[in-house]
């Protein structure tokens, strides 16, 4: 096999929309979990033993 049929088609490169790209997902995500801890800490710890989660679970942002 020759050098050239092994090399990729498109060299790796990321472009300013793929990282714009990037960060939006990012925050979606971000969003999502702070939505979702939001949440969780209005329940109680019952509901949150309940489900297998501790306040402490709640608090930490992993």
């Amino acid at each position: 096999m020759e050098f050239d049929q092994n090399r990729a088609a498109k060299p790796f490169s990321v472009t300013l929309p793929d990282m714009i790209r990037a960060a939006l997902r990012m925050l979606k995500q971000w969003r999502a979990r702070r939505a979702t801890r939001q949440i969780l800490a209005q329940l109680s710890d019952n509901q949150l033993r309940d489900i297998g989660l501790t306040r402490h679970d709640v608090k930490c942002k992993r």
